[in-house]
Protein backbone atom coordinates (compact mmCIF):
# COMPACT_ATOMS: atom_id res chain seq x y z
CA UNK A 1 0.00 0.00 0.00
CA UNK A 2 1.34 3.37 -0.82
CA UNK A 3 2.15 5.66 2.47
CA UNK A 4 0.70 8.46 2.11
CA UNK A 5 3.50 10.45 2.92
CA UNK A 6 5.16 9.70 -0.12
CA UNK A 7 4.24 12.80 -2.19
CA UNK A 8 4.83 15.15 0.71
CA UNK A 9 8.47 13.22 0.38
CA UNK A 10 8.85 13.29 -2.82
CA UNK A 11 7.48 17.24 -2.58
CA UNK A 12 10.36 18.02 0.07
CA UNK A 13 12.96 16.20 -2.05
CA UNK A 14 12.17 18.63 -4.86
CA UNK A 15 12.84 21.51 -2.70
CA UNK A 16 15.89 20.53 -1.06
CA UNK A 17 17.37 20.44 -4.76
CA UNK A 18 15.99 23.24 -6.00
CA UNK A 19 18.66 25.49 -6.80
CA UNK A 20 18.88 29.01 -5.06
CA UNK A 21 17.20 32.20 -7.05
CA UNK A 22 19.33 33.46 -10.18
CA UNK A 23 21.24 35.76 -9.44
CA UNK A 24 20.84 39.51 -10.93
CA UNK A 25 23.49 39.70 -12.87
CA UNK A 26 23.27 36.00 -14.14
CA UNK A 27 19.38 37.66 -15.51
CA UNK A 28 20.61 39.92 -17.28
CA UNK A 29 23.93 38.00 -18.92
CA UNK A 30 21.74 35.44 -19.84
CA UNK A 31 18.14 37.98 -21.43
CA UNK A 32 20.64 39.80 -23.18
CA UNK A 33 22.34 36.80 -24.81
CA UNK A 34 18.77 35.61 -25.53
CA UNK A 35 17.28 38.65 -27.22
CA UNK A 36 21.12 39.21 -29.30
CA UNK A 37 20.77 35.30 -30.45
CA UNK A 38 17.01 34.43 -30.67
CA UNK A 39 15.51 37.57 -30.51
CA UNK A 40 13.07 37.33 -27.82
CA UNK A 41 13.07 39.74 -24.95
CA UNK A 42 13.32 38.85 -21.34
CA UNK A 43 12.22 41.47 -18.52
CA UNK A 44 12.46 40.75 -15.61
CA UNK A 45 9.26 39.95 -15.10
CA UNK A 46 9.89 36.65 -16.64
CA UNK A 47 12.73 35.73 -14.73
CA UNK A 48 10.93 33.35 -12.43
CA UNK A 49 9.42 31.93 -15.49
CA UNK A 50 12.82 31.32 -16.76
CA UNK A 51 14.03 30.06 -13.73
CA UNK A 52 11.48 27.28 -13.63
CA UNK A 53 11.99 26.17 -17.12
CA UNK A 54 15.83 26.08 -16.79
CA UNK A 55 15.40 23.68 -13.66
CA UNK A 56 15.06 20.64 -15.58
CA UNK A 57 18.25 21.21 -17.55
CA UNK A 58 20.09 21.61 -14.46
CA UNK A 59 19.49 18.14 -13.19
CA UNK A 60 19.78 17.13 -16.36
CA UNK A 61 23.31 18.32 -16.34
CA UNK A 62 23.93 18.17 -12.72
CA UNK A 63 24.55 21.78 -12.39
CA UNK A 64 23.97 22.53 -8.44
CA UNK A 65 23.41 26.33 -9.60
CA UNK A 66 22.20 28.54 -12.25
CA UNK A 67 25.38 30.78 -12.32
CA UNK A 68 27.59 27.01 -13.19
CA UNK A 69 24.47 26.77 -15.65
CA UNK A 70 25.10 29.41 -17.26
CA UNK A 71 28.74 29.62 -17.30
CA UNK A 72 28.87 26.12 -19.36
CA UNK A 73 26.37 27.87 -21.76
CA UNK A 74 28.93 29.97 -22.66
CA UNK A 75 32.00 27.89 -22.97
CA UNK A 76 32.72 26.35 -26.50
CA UNK A 77 31.22 23.12 -25.78
CA UNK A 78 28.17 24.72 -24.19
CA UNK A 79 27.80 26.13 -27.61
CA UNK A 80 28.22 23.65 -29.19
CA UNK A 81 25.96 20.90 -26.64
CA UNK A 82 24.19 23.37 -25.15
CA UNK A 83 22.67 26.16 -27.07
CA UNK A 84 19.64 24.38 -29.20
CA UNK A 85 17.99 22.92 -25.70
CA UNK A 86 18.50 26.74 -23.96
CA UNK A 87 16.65 27.69 -27.35
CA UNK A 88 14.28 25.19 -26.99
CA UNK A 89 13.50 26.17 -23.08
CA UNK A 90 12.95 29.64 -23.56
CA UNK A 91 10.53 29.46 -26.87
CA UNK A 92 7.16 29.13 -26.55
CA UNK A 93 5.22 26.95 -28.44
CA UNK A 94 1.54 27.62 -27.82
CA UNK A 95 -0.30 26.91 -31.19
CA UNK A 96 -3.92 24.76 -32.44
CA UNK A 97 -5.03 23.36 -35.12
CA UNK A 98 -7.40 26.34 -37.62
CA UNK A 99 -6.18 29.32 -34.77
CA UNK A 100 -7.78 32.39 -36.51
CA UNK A 101 -10.01 30.55 -38.17
CA UNK A 102 -11.32 33.30 -40.41
CA UNK A 103 -7.81 33.94 -42.28
CA UNK A 104 -8.53 29.92 -43.41
CA UNK A 105 -11.88 31.31 -44.85
CA UNK A 106 -10.63 34.90 -46.12
CA UNK A 107 -7.60 31.83 -47.73
CA UNK A 108 -10.05 29.60 -49.47
CA UNK A 109 -13.06 32.13 -50.60
CA UNK A 110 -11.18 35.41 -51.27
CA UNK A 111 -7.53 34.88 -51.76
CA UNK A 112 -7.23 31.69 -53.69
CA UNK A 113 -9.65 31.71 -56.32
CA UNK A 114 -8.24 35.45 -57.39
CA UNK A 115 -4.56 33.62 -57.47
CA UNK A 116 -5.78 31.28 -60.01
CA UNK A 117 -6.89 33.54 -62.05
CA UNK A 118 -4.40 35.68 -61.91
CA UNK A 119 -1.75 33.17 -61.93
CA UNK A 120 -3.05 29.88 -63.61
CA UNK A 121 -1.50 26.60 -63.24
CA UNK A 122 2.06 28.00 -61.38
CA UNK A 123 2.74 26.37 -57.98
CA UNK A 124 1.76 28.04 -54.76
CA UNK A 125 4.66 28.82 -52.63
CA UNK A 126 3.75 29.20 -49.05
CA UNK A 127 5.60 29.73 -46.11
CA UNK A 128 4.67 28.82 -42.16
CA UNK A 129 7.13 30.54 -40.17
CA UNK A 130 7.55 29.87 -36.77
CA UNK A 131 5.60 26.93 -37.45
CA UNK A 132 6.16 25.45 -33.48
CA UNK A 133 4.55 21.77 -33.45
CA UNK A 134 3.21 21.58 -36.96
CA UNK A 135 -0.77 22.39 -36.22
CA UNK A 136 -0.89 25.86 -38.46
CA UNK A 137 1.20 24.23 -41.59
CA UNK A 138 -0.99 20.82 -41.24
CA UNK A 139 -4.35 23.15 -41.18
CA UNK A 140 -2.92 25.11 -44.48
CA UNK A 141 -2.14 21.44 -45.95
CA UNK A 142 -5.66 20.11 -45.35
CA UNK A 143 -7.37 23.28 -45.91
CA UNK A 144 -5.12 23.23 -49.40
CA UNK A 145 -5.53 19.99 -50.36
CA UNK A 146 -9.48 19.95 -50.13
CA UNK A 147 -9.39 23.02 -52.05
CA UNK A 148 -6.99 21.22 -54.74
CA UNK A 149 -10.35 18.67 -55.04
CA UNK A 150 -12.17 21.33 -56.21
CA UNK A 151 -9.74 23.24 -58.73
CA UNK A 152 -8.02 20.71 -61.40
CA UNK A 153 -4.63 21.87 -62.03
CA UNK A 154 -4.40 23.85 -58.79
CA UNK A 155 -0.86 22.77 -57.23
CA UNK A 156 0.92 24.17 -54.03
CA UNK A 157 4.14 23.85 -51.83
CA UNK A 158 4.37 24.45 -48.13
CA UNK A 159 7.46 25.34 -46.49
CA UNK A 160 7.69 25.36 -42.64
CA UNK A 161 10.23 26.65 -40.41
CA UNK A 162 10.96 27.49 -36.42
CA UNK A 163 13.59 27.47 -33.98
CA UNK A 164 12.93 25.14 -32.09
CA UNK A 165 14.44 21.49 -33.00
CA UNK A 166 12.58 20.13 -30.21
CA UNK A 167 9.05 21.43 -31.39
CA UNK A 168 10.09 20.49 -35.21
CA UNK A 169 10.40 17.18 -34.30
CA UNK A 170 7.00 16.85 -32.91
CA UNK A 171 5.78 18.35 -35.84
CA UNK A 172 7.37 15.84 -37.90
CA UNK A 173 6.43 12.92 -36.19
CA UNK A 174 2.70 14.50 -36.66
CA UNK A 175 1.19 12.92 -33.38
CA UNK A 176 -1.01 14.95 -31.40
CA UNK A 177 -3.13 13.87 -28.19
CA UNK A 178 -7.09 13.84 -29.23
CA UNK A 179 -8.27 16.96 -27.39
CA UNK A 180 -6.03 18.88 -30.15
CA UNK A 181 -8.15 18.64 -32.73
CA UNK A 182 -11.96 19.98 -32.10
CA UNK A 183 -11.22 23.10 -33.92
CA UNK A 184 -10.74 20.50 -37.45
CA UNK A 185 -14.09 20.33 -39.64
CA UNK A 186 -15.29 16.82 -39.14
CA UNK A 187 -15.20 16.77 -42.99
CA UNK A 188 -11.32 17.16 -42.90
CA UNK A 189 -10.66 15.13 -39.79
CA UNK A 190 -12.38 12.27 -42.05
CA UNK A 191 -10.14 12.84 -44.63
CA UNK A 192 -6.71 13.88 -43.79
CA UNK A 193 -6.40 12.05 -39.79
CA UNK A 194 -5.73 8.71 -38.62
CA UNK A 195 -6.65 7.45 -35.24
CA UNK A 196 -4.62 5.43 -32.98
CA UNK A 197 -5.84 1.36 -32.71
CA UNK A 198 -4.97 1.59 -29.33
CA UNK A 199 -7.95 4.04 -28.35
CA UNK A 200 -7.05 4.14 -24.80
CA UNK A 201 -4.26 6.38 -25.99
CA UNK A 202 -6.66 8.80 -27.65
CA UNK A 203 -3.60 9.68 -29.84
CA UNK A 204 -3.98 10.83 -33.43
CA UNK A 205 -1.63 11.51 -37.08
CA UNK A 206 -1.85 13.44 -39.50
CA UNK A 207 -2.12 11.36 -42.79
CA UNK A 208 0.80 10.74 -44.53
CA UNK A 209 -0.48 12.44 -48.16
CA UNK A 210 -0.47 15.26 -45.84
CA UNK A 211 2.55 15.02 -44.07
CA UNK A 212 4.36 14.65 -47.45
CA UNK A 213 3.01 18.20 -48.14
CA UNK A 214 5.11 20.05 -45.80
CA UNK A 215 8.64 20.31 -46.00
CA UNK A 216 10.48 21.42 -42.00
CA UNK A 217 13.33 23.27 -41.75
CA UNK A 218 15.19 24.94 -38.39
CA UNK A 219 15.42 28.50 -38.95
CA UNK A 220 16.89 31.57 -36.57
CA UNK A 221 14.67 34.85 -37.71
CA UNK A 222 17.99 36.48 -36.01
CA UNK A 223 20.44 35.08 -38.97
CA UNK A 224 20.55 36.44 -42.34
CA UNK A 225 17.44 34.33 -44.29
CA UNK A 226 15.94 34.31 -48.05
CA UNK A 227 14.89 31.58 -50.55
CA UNK A 228 15.66 31.20 -54.37
CA UNK A 229 12.29 31.63 -54.98
CA UNK A 230 9.89 34.73 -53.66
CA UNK A 231 6.92 33.36 -51.71
CA UNK A 232 3.56 33.75 -52.83
CA UNK A 233 1.74 33.50 -49.20
CA UNK A 234 3.47 34.12 -45.82
CA UNK A 235 1.79 32.60 -42.56
CA UNK A 236 3.57 34.50 -39.50
CA UNK A 237 1.14 34.81 -36.76
CA UNK A 238 1.62 35.36 -32.66
CA UNK A 239 5.63 34.79 -33.33
CA UNK A 240 6.64 38.46 -33.26
CA UNK A 241 5.32 39.24 -30.39
CA UNK A 242 7.89 38.07 -28.23
CA UNK A 243 10.10 40.88 -30.29
CA UNK A 244 11.18 44.10 -29.44
CA UNK A 245 10.03 46.35 -31.72
CA UNK A 246 13.15 47.11 -34.39
CA UNK A 247 13.65 43.75 -34.24
CA UNK A 248 9.67 43.27 -35.36
CA UNK A 249 10.17 45.76 -37.65
CA UNK A 250 13.23 44.58 -39.38
CA UNK A 251 11.50 41.23 -39.70
CA UNK A 252 8.60 42.27 -41.76
CA UNK A 253 10.77 44.10 -43.86
CA UNK A 254 12.81 40.42 -44.59
CA UNK A 255 9.60 39.08 -44.68
CA UNK A 256 8.40 41.55 -47.73
CA UNK A 257 11.78 41.20 -49.42
CA UNK A 258 10.77 37.26 -49.07
CA UNK A 259 7.65 38.03 -50.80
CA UNK A 260 6.51 38.13 -54.74
CA UNK A 261 4.47 41.31 -55.59
CA UNK A 262 1.30 40.71 -55.17
CA UNK A 263 1.55 38.36 -52.52
CA UNK A 264 0.24 37.64 -49.02
CA UNK A 265 1.48 38.62 -45.47
CA UNK A 266 -0.75 36.98 -42.47
CA UNK A 267 -0.03 37.89 -39.10
CA UNK A 268 -1.59 37.51 -35.89
CA UNK A 269 -4.89 39.32 -34.49
CA UNK A 270 -2.49 40.55 -31.10
CA UNK A 271 -0.36 41.67 -33.35
CA UNK A 272 0.47 45.34 -35.75
CA UNK A 273 1.97 46.73 -38.42
CA UNK A 274 1.65 50.37 -37.04
CA UNK A 275 4.36 52.88 -37.21
CA UNK A 276 6.24 50.70 -39.81
CA UNK A 277 7.39 51.78 -43.37
CA UNK A 278 6.58 48.92 -45.25
CA UNK A 279 5.41 47.53 -48.54
CA UNK A 280 2.12 46.68 -47.97
CA UNK A 281 -1.18 47.41 -47.47
CA UNK A 282 -4.11 45.97 -45.83
CA UNK A 283 -6.23 43.39 -47.62
CA UNK A 284 -8.59 42.19 -44.86
CA UNK A 285 -7.87 42.76 -40.95
CA UNK A 286 -4.44 41.28 -40.18
CA UNK A 287 -3.90 40.51 -43.79
CA UNK A 288 -1.51 42.55 -46.10
CA UNK A 289 -0.43 42.40 -49.62
CA UNK A 290 3.04 43.65 -50.90
CA UNK A 291 2.85 45.87 -53.65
Amino acid sequence: MKNPSDNATATNADLVNRPAPMPDKVFQRLSAFIHERVGIKLPPSKRTMLEARLQKRLRVLNYPSYDSYVNYVFSDAGMEQELRNLIDVVTTNTTEFFREPKHFDYLVHTMLPEWIRRNGSRKLALWSAGCSIGMEPYTLAMVLSDFAERYAGFSFSILATDISSRALQTAVKAVYDEDRIANIPPELCKKFLLRSKDRSKKLIRIAPEIRSLVEFQRLNFMEQFCFSNPMDIIFCRNVIIYFDKPTQERLFKQFCDCLRPGGFLFIGHSESLAGMQLPLVQAAPTVYRRV
